[in-house]
């Protein structure tokens, strides 16, 4: 396990963003994999188990490594760089909790309902070439994005605040792909509940 460890930072350094887009594209299909395993009858007009739609999978993957994965990456970097509390910087300990603070607040205040959430509906409509495409997605938005942000609140927030402050910036997106699995599994079930 240490020597993946150590290859997958070695990755991480030579090539962060090509490292994190396919890291983030297999945990991204990874959770749509569980969430066709475990919620196989999204639609309730049809009582029968489907069979694995690879496609679906295969779109959830190009979400998650072509879209996602570089958006992702430069939000850290960006959140690690430019917001920053800068009352107190005589105390390092507290400007640190308080950055942290802060990068969770525009985190989820700002990235989480604005930018993160509508981008996977918004994504996924078009990949899934719902049309029409403005329709479906402002239908999706109003059926999903409100219960998709609230569920987004319970699980996100205490882990930001934990990555924010325990991780460098070069592991926050890993660790948020890893608790992602889950949270993946999630949007896709949202995503394919009701077309």
């Amino acid at each position: 396990m240490k020597y993946i460890f150590n290859r997958y930072n070695a990755l991480l350094l030579r090539r962060p963003l090509i490292t994190n887009m396919i890291t983030t594209g297999l945990l991204v299909g990874g959770g749509d994999a569980l969430a066709q395993f475990f919620f196989p009858n999204n639609d309730n007009n049809n009582l029968e188990q489907q069979p694995f739609d690879y496609l679906r999978n295969l779109r959830a993957i190009i979400y998650g490594s072509l879209i996602f994965a570089p958006i992702g990456d430069k939000w850290y970097k960006f959140l690690n760089t430019k917001v920053v509390w800068t009352r107190n910087a005589q105390k390092p300990q507290y400007q640190r909790s308080m950055s942290t603070l802060l990068r969770v607040m525009v985190d989820q205040l700002v990235f989480a309902p604005f930018i993160g959430i509508p981008l996977y509906y918004s994504s996924m409509t078009i990949l899934e070439n719902r049309q029409p495409f403005l329709d479906n997605i402002i239908d999706k938005f109003n059926t999903s994005w409100w219960i998709t942000l609230k569920s987004n609140w319970l699980v996100w927030p205490l882990f930001q605040f934990f990555n924010f402050y325990l991780l460098p910036v070069q592991f926050r997106l890993l660790a948020v792909n890893i608790i992602s699995i889950g949270w993946n599994t999630y949007l896709s079930y949202v995503m394919h509940s009701q077309k």
